[in-house]
């Protein structure tokens, strides 16, 4: 029984060994930065769209209780919905390559080339 035991103890042991996932490389690392940021984009396209439709439905509800004469409360103030406009993504190291290179000392311009 303890040999049985043991035996399946270092089987779960190696298929935890075998179960490790090499690390990310740096293009699915960018990959995956590009898909949170349109994620990101479009729930802000979405909180967009939702405000637009309670706006319009909140104007529609006012429009019909002032026809029927109903006395309405005054509308309470919320933010203007914000368009969060097209999406335009930037790689988080294409910002900073630019700045690097001004940074460096300039390189020397080559010597023209010897006429003959």
């Amino acid at each position: 029984m303890t040999k049985t035991l043991s035996l399946l103890i270092m089987m779960l042991a190696a298929c935890g060994v075998m179960a490790k996932l090499p690390a990310l490389s740096d293009e699915a690392k960018a990959k995956a930065a590009e898909t949170a940021a349109k994620n990101a984009h479009g729930d802000k396209v979405a909180a967009y769209q939702l405000c637009k439709s309670m706006d319009k439905v909140a104007a529609g509800y006012q429009a019909s209780a002032k026809k029927a004469g109903k006395d309405l409360k005054p509308a309470t103030d919320t933010p203007a919905c914000a368009d969060p406009g097209p999406f335009v993504y930037t790689p988080p190291g294409a910002a900073a390559a630019p700045a690097t290179q001004t940074a460096a000392a300039p390189a020397a311009a080559p010597a023209p080339a010897a006429k003959k």
